[in-house]
């Protein structure tokens, strides 16, 4: 059978079915549902009921597995752990809420900024739980103005201070785990990071709203999905609005990053009919980032995004950043392609020489965007830059519209138009 272009990776390899089969789990087929409030959990928006969540959990695990319900209501948490068998569902009005003191959350060993060390743990935590579902139509709720407030607090007092000085959890981090489902749920107001997947196989991203404001008070780094060292990630039909990136490919960080088991890279990411309101990046490669193969981004509709595809070319990080396909994008965003190094927090661990970093095989076509710059782009001796496509692009730039087409080898431009003018 033929397989249209529809229907290839970047590389040209087929997409497997597993991507065309998205629908959400069904709660009856999970197992015996355990509704939180039937175990002496009180719907009480005040009162911090961790253990208690914690004992249903646990109770279902001892039970062979089954569906931990969270009922319409209001409950308060810190860290909660996750077992095989074991799944969360949120009843519509149901809110999971997050504690805003930080002792309320265990300190782990965990996965953070492209580092395996002891941090704190997420609100939702699931690590080696193959099989592990959120769904419904509630919310999980990370509570995170104290903490938001208390980062800016710190970065008056100490600019250099990283975002992990301030201490605060995620939201939702799944890892070491495959033939994960996130589905329809509200995931907002994270402290750090919304959603983080580590080291995980075959994850889908359902029908989610994943949200966290740029003011009042900007919620920092609270980046809507991070995929770390990831293989086969589908997300669909989400909104994505936050205060940082909104699909950020992670894997480590350093001059040795690419020789450390704990790192790796991301292969076959889908990223298709998602609409996103403000964020820096609609899809960015790093900061701690060492191998990105296959990815994808599709048939997206972005508002007020201040990057559409955002590179950051780590000085102090080995990075191959190949086969990246953006297409079928309408809107707005401040920058088309975002090409620079990234210096923030830069640390050569004791090394001489920076390694070499490189970017090729990326196609950016059928885009019709409004921007302010329409290619970004600052050349290096870090890295080179190779084999880009740009195809049947409409672009509108209030401030600059040139191409340096000498900063990329290889650059094949077809049906370019931009301000109302054919330029390739």
């Amino acid at each position: 059978m033929q397989v249209s272009a529809k229907d290839l990776f970047p590389d040209g390899t087929p997409i497997p079915d597993w991507f065309r089969q998205n629908e959400p789990v069904k709660v009856e087929s999970l197992g015996t549902l355990f509704r939180i409030t039937d175990y002496g959990v009180a719907n009480d928006s005040t009162l911090l009921q961790t253990e208690k969540i914690q004992a249903v959990i646990d109770e279902a695990s001892k039970s062979g597995g089954g569906v931990i319900v969270i009922p319409r209501g209001t409950f308060l948490s810190g860290s909660l752990f996750f077992k095989p068998k074991t799944h969360l569902y949120l009843e519509e009005g149901a809110v999971l809420k997050g504690s805003d003191d930080i002792s309320h959350f265990a300190i782990v060993p965990t996965r953070m900024e492209g580092q395996s060390l002891k941090y704190f743990a997420a609100l939702v935590n699931a690590d080696g739980v193959d099989g592990f579902t959120i769904s419904g139509k509630g919310t999980v709720n990370g509570n995170g103005l104290r903490y938001w407030k208390s980062f800016w607090l710190r970065r008056e007092v100490n600019p250099d201070c990283t975002n992990m000085d301030e201490m605060r959890p995620r939201l939702v981090y799944i890892s070491n785990s495959k033939n994960v489902q996130l589905s329809g749920v509200r995931l907002i107001n994270s402290p750090f990071w919304t959603t983080h997947l580590y080291k995980c196989e075959n994850v889908k991203m359902l029908n989610l709203y994943i949200y966290s404001p740029k003011e009042p008070v900007k919620a920092p780094s609270t980046d809507a999905i991070d995929i770390d060292a990831c293989t086969n990630v589908h997300v669909k039909n989400c909104f994505l609005s936050v205060n940082d990136d909104a699909v950020a490919l992670k894997g480590g960080k350093g001059p040795l990053a690419d020789k450390d088991p704990n790192n790796g890279g991301n292969r076959n990411i889908i990223i298709e009919d998602c609409t996103y309101g403000f964020c820096h990046g609609v899809l960015t490669f790093g900061s701690e980032s060492i191998h990105n193969h296959n990815i994808v981004l599709r048939r997206c509709k972005i508002d007020k995004a201040q990057r559409l595809l955002w590179l950051k070319m780590r000085p102090d990080t080995p990075q191959n950043y190949e086969y990246v396909t953006v297409e079928d994008i309408t809107g707005n965003a401040t920058n088309f392609l975002y090409i620079r190094p990234w210096t923030q927090f830069f640390d050569l661990k004791g090394q001489t020489e920076i390694p070499m970093s490189y970017s090729s095989h990326v196609t950016m076509r059928n885009i019709k965007l409004e921007c302010e710059t329409f290619f970004n782009v600052q050349s290096s001796e870090q890295y080179q830059l190779s084999d880009f496509v740009f195809e049947n692009l409409e672009i509108n730039a209030q401030k600059n519209g040139e191409i340096h087409t000498d900063y990329i080898r290889n650059f094949e431009l077809k049906d370019v138009k931009v301000n109302g003018k054919k330029i390739f």
